[in-house]
């Protein structure tokens, strides 16, 4: 088949008119184009991180992680010029979090992750939207109130949390016997020091804090012994996508410098919440303060 001048002429044309799209195409963020194409974006929640992400008298899972991820979804909504985006909600344990971020299942993870180095070789975080630090909850009769106190009993941690490698670490060169037991969640683990199979629960205080804050007997708990370490939290996504990466930490920096973020601190963590009206009364400490002034995804 024989073309016209004006035929090949028009034909270099729309190649050339096609090559900036393409190049567009190619730039896009796989993120952003997923959430495009599909018009959905799913969100990974833990079911019992309160004050952070949790599940209340509705099905709908609330918190500080995911007010601050429903800021992000407007933020993409304006990006694609998409004024509907359907969420879809995804349960994520300690164990399998990083695993559903890279495989593509959960888009942003909205729970109570620690940015560690070594994780961010498989995932990419937020800049710290809290920091804490790591100590261990125990009965107030228990008589507890060190490290040392736990030579010969009982201690629970969160399968696919640090805790104990950090107690271990904190303890190296002393001579410390103790049982390692496993909650499959933080409810699991809480259950097993408040039933005495556990002596005592370490974790991010102010996990614990909010554990105690909703049990029963609030008053039968304490949080003691040394600090293990100070920790950051921050929102997780997929590993080499800078686009939405830089989307997300747009949207968490601006939050922190306009005081919103503080608001929302104050909202999730000196104030009732959901289910019971309950206040985990945690002020914002200096190391979190420090986060909002100074916004960093760096990880520890």
């Amino acid at each position: 088949m024989r073309l016209s001048i004006r035929n090949v002429a028009a034909a270099a044309m729309m190649a050339t008119a096609l090559v900036p799209a393409l190049d567009a195409l190619a730039q896009e963020s796989p993120t952003l184009k997923k959430i495009k194409e599909s018009g959905t974006i799913t969100l990974g929640h833990r079911e019992a991180s309160f004050g952070f992400s949790y599940i209340s008298d509705t099905s709908t899972p609330i918190g500080y992680s995911l007010d601050i991820c429903m800021k992000i979804v407007d933020a993409i909504k304006a990006e694609l010029k998409q004024p509907k985006i359907d969420i879809k909600y995804q349960v994520v344990t300690s164990q399998n979090r990083i695993p559903l971020v890279t495989n593509g299942t959960v888009d942003l993870e909205c729970g109570s992750t620690t940015n560690l180095v070594e994780r961010q070789k498989d995932v990419a975080f937020s800049p710290d939207i809290f920091r804490y630090n790591v100590r261990m909850a125990v009965k107030a009769s228990s008589g507890i109130k060190s490290i040392a106190d736990l030579q010969g009993k009982s201690v629970v941690t969160t399968a696919g949390t640090t805790s104990f490698r950090l107690l271990r670490e904190t303890n190296r060169g002393k001579v410390l016997e103790v049982t390692q037991l496993s909650g499959k969640d933080h409810l699991d683990s809480f259950l097993l020091l408040n039933s005495g199979r556990a002596a005592a629960f370490v974790l991010d205080d102010i996990l614990l804090a909010g554990l105690i804050a909703n049990t029963q007997n609030p008053k039968e708990f304490i949080i003691t012994g040394e600090n293990l370490r100070t920790e950051n939290q921050s929102l997780m996504l997929r590993k080499d996508d800078p686009q939405f990466k830089a989307l997300v930490d747009r949207v968490v920096v601006g939050m922190m410098k306009s005081g919103e973020m503080e608001t929302l601190y104050k909202k999730w963590f000196m104030s009732p919440i959901p289910p019971k009206g309950t206040n985990i009364n945690y002020p914002l400490n200096a190391e979190t303060r420090e986060g909002f002034e100074n916004p960093s995804s760096k990880g520890i």
